[in-house]
């Protein structure tokens, strides 16, 4: 009787341990299964951050390009403009000098009438 019990009692322990072992076989792979999905999540994330990362780098490097067409642009008419007011000043100083160039003649002519009306006179 004795042995009948202790082996029911060994036949108990042993099944058990055999539930027990399946228990935590089973604790594990869950842990498992959570971890993998928890890290494909956060893989997610950083591959999501990494792809916006070289999108961003990408209208950088565009921006970049087009403030050196701007700025290239920019100083085409800056050249442009400058050019216009040098000939605007000349134009300003041919009017100018072609006024005076006038009252030189007309002072001139006048003076030539004056002494010819005098060269007539005597």
């Amino acid at each position: 009787m004795l042995s009948r019990l202790l082996k029911e009692h060994h036949v108990k322990q042993a099944a058990r341990k055999e539930k027990q072992e399946n228990k935590r076989k089973e604790a594990i792979a869950a842990a498992n299964d959570i971890t993998q999905a928890l890290v494909e999540h956060l893989n997610l994330g950083v591959a999501q951050a990494y792809l916006n990362q070289k999108k961003i780098e990408e209208e950088v490097k565009q921006l970049h390009y087009n403030m050196s067409q701007f700025s290239k642009q920019t100083q085409q008419w800056v050249t442009l403009i400058e050019g216009f007011n040098g000939a605007l000043k000349q134009i300003g100083d041919l009017e100018n000098w072609s006024r005076i160039m006038e009252n030189d003649m007309k002072f001139i002519s006048e003076v030539l009438e004056h002494t010819y009306n005098d060269l007539q006179e005597k």
